[in-house]
């Protein structure tokens, strides 16, 4: 090798050798330019630090504050009316033992806080708990020895009755109001639970005190309007009085399936409402209270302009019943259950297009179950006042007394049938659905016990499906607990009982009586016909 060639850079000396070049080149043009910017700048003003106490201000005039204002702002003049009356409560919960669920039979967890992500209730956190409230940081989780959490409420009484969410306190073993006028260094007044209903999410609290309180002017719920002005007041993470304004924009606004959807219809809201704000008012632009802020829905905590409240008009109601000696909500239930969204085609076909509510199940032991009424049954009028849908129902047999009566119109097969039905307590006819004894731990029916044992609701075969079958006798299985005995053995809804330990089912009272006398450790065998099949299949385990 030549002098002349070792001398020669290599070619990937040559491209370092450019990109370190273009590099630097880069470098010199932006500190050429930020150079000149500076030139420029001193060249444009010649007032450096060392020089601005030869400034002269001698012409400079003097800033003064304006004399005060009084505001034309409807806002500002109602959030002055009604915040007085708006309280901050705070909630001490003691640590509580968490249980977790079995699997089912696909070996899934059953989460329960698997709708947290989508439909946030604002107890006042910003992370969630297995129990499903919310801490709200102040004084740590489960294991630091308990859980505080904050709302909000208003007073309706100025002797101290105050209306507020269920949810807030529900699960609180201390309760402290703090007034608009208390201290913030003041922890609060300690207040105790008059009555609470989960139904609409509504309770009722009360503090002590030796003077009146001030308190809220309630409205007409139903004259409130899509687009109209409401302000929502409460203490959003923990900031007591703040105030948000926005429209209605949707009434009637249904959030949950099911039965708690029955008493929960909503007014929509775009005020920024977030957590902390449950339980608060939210007011029309004539200072009364239209609604109790109770949801939002949410993907991060924190409003996103989608907030729901109960109307005033169903709160008055509630409370009213709270307040009374017994100090709880009745209503009135007759032991049904149906679907709230039928489609036209199935309106059609069943003959009932213009009005009326289809049963999907009758619960056994009701007054529906008594009267004789089945599912497929479509129910047409309530003493002879006729029956739109599903809500036209609800609100008219909740609004009797237990151990009334009425006349029901249904129609059955296309012909139209005339029975009086009983008027039952809804608690006992939920709790016969559920399995669960009423509040005064009485269990208000034997057929509790297929449910408790064995996590099945069921009734009556239809007619038309046991001629279908070729079956006489047995039940239909209308609903499986998950992670239930027989949601492990392979029971399903829809399909048909036959027999129960080598037993003919030949009615519920039978099934009743068999399941009241199991007990842990039995083995339980069902002859079962399962949906789709015309051969009868054999299931069971020993009961867990």
């Amino acid at each position: 090798m030549s002098m002349n060639q070792s001398a020669q850079p290599s070619l990937g000396q040559r491209l370092l050798h450019v990109i370190r070049t273009r590099r630097l080149t880069a470098t010199f043009v932006l500190l050429g330019t930020l150079s000149a910017g500076m030139l420029a700048g001193s060249a444009l003003t010649t007032v450096h630090g060392q020089e601005k106490g030869k400034v002269d201000t001698s012409d400079a005039t003097p800033l003064r504050v304006p004399p005060p204002t009084t505001s034309n702002s409807e806002f500002a003049r109602i959030a002055k009316m009604v915040g007085p009356a708006v309280v901050n409560i705070n909630t001490e919960s003691l640590p509580k033992q968490v249980t977790r669920s079995r699997n089912n039979r696909r070996g899934q967890q059953m989460d329960p806080g698997d709708m947290q992500d989508f439909m946030r209730r604002f107890f006042g956190g910003q992370g969630g708990d297995d129990d499903g409230s919310d801490d709200d940081g102040m004084g740590g989780g489960p294991q630091a020895g308990g859980r505080r959490a904050l709302g909000s409420g208003f007073i309706v009484d100025p002797r101290g009755y105050i209306i507020t969410n269920n949810h807030v306190v529900e699960k609180a073993d201390r309760i402290f109001v703090k007034l608009s006028t208390d201290p913030e260094s003041e922890h609060g007044r300690p207040a105790t639970v008059v009555g609470t209903d989960k139904d609409t999410d509504i309770a009722v609290i009360k503090i002590d005190t030796n003077t009146p309180l001030p308190t809220v002017k309630l409205g007409n719920s139903a004259s409130a309007q899509v687009g109209d002005w409401v302000l929502a007041i409460g203490s959003p993470f923990g900031l007591s009085q703040t105030v948000s304004a926005g429209i209605i924009s949707a009434k009637n606004r249904t959030i949950e399936q099911g039965m708690a959807s029955q008493f929960q219809r909503f007014i929509q809201t775009d005020a920024a409402i977030n957590p902390g704000n449950s339980g608060g008012p939210l007011v029309d632009m004539n200072g009364a209270v239209i609604g109790v802020n109770t949801a939002i829905f949410t993907q991060s905590m924190g409003s996103q302009g989608v907030g729901f409240a109960m109307p005033s008009n169903t709160v008055v109601d509630v409370y009213n019943m709270l307040v009374s000696p017994e100090h709880k909500v009745t209503r009135g239930s007759i032991g049904i259950q149906f679907q709230a969204n039928i489609p036209s085609a199935v309106r059609r076909m069943y003959g009932f297009s213009k009005g009326g509510v289809m049963v999907s199940s009758v619960t056994p032991g009701m007054p529906a179950a008594k009267a004789g009424l089945q599912a497929q049954d479509v129910i047409v009028a309530v003493d002879d006042q006729p029956i739109k849908d599903g809500d036209d129902l609800v609100s008219n047999i909740s609004a009797r007394r237990p151990g009334s009566t009425i006349r029901m119109t249904y129609l059955r097969d296309g012909k139209s049938h005339t029975t009086t039905v009983g008027i039952a307590d809804r608690t006992k006819t939920i709790a016969a659905i559920d399995g669960t004894a009423d509040e005064s731990g009485e269990s208000p029916e034997k057929a509790n016990a297929s449910q408790s044992k064995l996590g099945i609701q069921f009734e009556a075969v239809p007619d038309q499906l046991a001629r279908k079958q070729h079956i006489t006798g047995g039940v239909l299985v209308t609903n499986v607990t998950p992670g239930s005995f027989a949601d492990e053995y392979g029971i399903d809804r829809g399909d048909i009982l036959l027999e129960i330990n080598r037993k003919p089912i030949t009615g519920g009272d039978v099934l009743i009586n068999e399941v009241q006398h199991l007990k842990h450790g039995d083995d339980v065998v069902f002859v079962v016909r399962k949906q789709g099949l015309k051969d009868n299949t054999f299931l069971g385990g020993t009961l867990q």
